[in-house]
């Protein structure tokens, strides 16, 4: 193969045949169940980095089935997503951890834009008749279960529209060089676009979160449930831009790397 030809096809991983295509990727029937807690503020303020911001010890646990999607196909996740203020004085999103089931949105998610993704067993279905259930398993151990009564009370279209379109979203991405130090450090912000919500609802809801060494979600305590909420959507996960760049002097590269 030509030099010429790697620089012009060359996108992922592997050459031939990659993980996952370019995207951005669509998303079909996109479903959430979001579990919002109070937590424990200094814990919040020890995992979100700066220049983001925490002014309430809140956490916004996530299951998400996700049955049709261009590129990564049908996959489940869940994970924690802190509500954070960011450079510029807006409330944003900052994703701390994500567990999948499938290999494509886990490489594309971190290579791409920097998701905290790693490989588990989440769920999210409807148990019995009456209850919206979501689980996450890691090395064949429980580390958290989500309920939500069913369906329970609508919620306004518009106004979920919004806050899944509006939003900005913040992850850290770090991509380690051959040698083992840092070469990509930087604060990556996204988008959600073309959001048309099919369905919304709110109703009781119930978090348990176990500790494990390497799934560690009950480092974020739940001390006080605030809110459980189901909404379906289709969306467009948009690229990402680099919001800041922690190696951006010799000075920094050579701190963090050292």
């Amino acid at each position: 193969m030509k030099e010429d030809e790697i620089r012009q096809h060359a996108f992922a991983m592997p050459m031939y045949r990659p993980a996952y295509p370019r995207p951005p990727f669509r998303f079909l029937n996109r479903e959430y169940f979001i579990i919002s807690y109070e937590t424990d503020l200094d814990a919040v303020r020890a995992i979100v980095p700066e220049p983001l911001r925490v002014e309430k010890p809140i956490v916004n646990y996530e299951f998400i089935r996700m049955p049709d999607t261009s590129g990564f196909g049908n996959y489940t996740e869940s994970g924690q997503v802190i509500p954070v203020i960011d450079m510029d004085g807006r409330a944003a999103a900052y994703t701390h951890c994500m567990f999948l089931d499938d290999e494509g949105p886990i490489a594309g998610g971190r290579e791409i834009w920097g998701f905290p993704k790693k490989l588990a067993s989440p769920k999210l279905f409807v148990g019995g008749t009456d209850t919206l259930v979501g689980t996450l398993d890691y090395s064949g151990q429980r580390v958290a279960t989500g309920t939500m009564g069913y369906k329970y009370t609508s919620l306004d279209h518009e106004t979920e529209r919004a806050g899944l379109s509006d939003t900005p979203n913040y992850l850290l991405k770090i991509i380690p060089h051959v040698d083992g130090s840092a070469r990509i450090c930087e604060l990556v912000r996204f988008f959600m676009r073309d959001v048309t919500v099919l369905g919304a609802w709110e109703g009781p809801g119930a978090l348990e979160l176990h500790a494990h060494a390497l799934a560690p979600v009950a480092d974020l305590p739940v001390r006080r449930v605030l809110r459980a909420k189901h909404v379906i959507a289709n969306l467009t996960l948009d690229i990402g831009e680099v919001a800041h760049d922690y190696l951006a002097s010799d000075e920094a590269r050579k701190l963090v790397n050292r």
